[in-house]
């Protein structure tokens, strides 16, 4: 039998240099921490997936949200594009229903001229016109003011020394308007100054100054 030494219990072999906590067993990890690595990674795992699908429907908002601001925007133009077309439309057939007054309207005013606007006749046509008042018909054009060939047609030409430009000297019918709609041009006569009459008041305002510069003994010298 060998013999055993007494006072000495036998020591695992350690390395040169190691320190006695080298020397202990390393236990192995518990079932416990591996469960909560694992559980750790999925949950990161299970982020990241949520986070992935939160920016696509993040980005498919976005999408979303453009297009329903375009059909928005789509949508604004066509009501302005429908109300225009609706006021034009509104204003094309007015102006031709008055159009198809504007006879009748200078049967009144002629009867309004040779003082035959009278009994039931003058209720009634007062009362048309003013409804084509109310429609918005406008008449206009007045004696003495300047012919404009985007509103007047001259049906008589004539000279006058007393104007200065081509006048509007007669009315033969009123013109009328819708809005800035010219319906119909005012046709009237019109008189342009008389040919020479500016050179001969020139002549005539020389003549006087020289027989006034006559009588007095000739302009005055410097």
């Amino acid at each position: 039998m060998t013999e055993e030494t007494p006072g000495f219990d036998e020591q695992p072999d350690v390395p040169s240099g190691a320190t006695p906590e080298d020397a202990e067993p390393k236990a192995a990890p518990s079932v416990e921490e591996g469960a909560a690595q694992a559980g750790d990674a999925a949950a990161a795992a299970q982020i990241a997936g949520l986070t992935a699908q939160l920016d696509q429907v993040r980005t498919a908002l976005g999408e979303r949200t453009a297009d329903v601001q375009r059909l928005q925007a789509e949508y604004q133009n066509y009501r302005r594009r429908v109300e225009r077309d609706r006021i034009a439309v509104k204003e094309i057939a007015i102006a031709n229903l008055l159009t198809e007054l504007l006879p009748v309207l200078d049967d009144i005013g002629r009867a309004r001229d040779h003082s035959e606007l009278v009994g039931g006749f003058k209720s009634v046509a007062e009362s048309l016109e003013t409804v084509a008042a109310k429609m918005g018909l406008q008449q206009f054009g007045k004696e003495g003011e300047p012919f404009d060939p985007t509103i007047h047609e001259a049906l008589m030409h004539s000279y006058a020394p007393d104007v200065t430009e081509t006048t509007c000297v007669a009315i033969l019918q009123p013109g009328y308007r819708f809005g800035e709609r010219t319906i119909r041009p005012a046709r009237v006569a019109v008189a342009e100054p008389q040919p020479g009459a500016q050179t001969v008041k020139g002549d005539e305002a020389d003549g006087t100054q020289a027989a006034d510069d006559k009588e007095s003994g000739g302009p005055d010298e410097g």
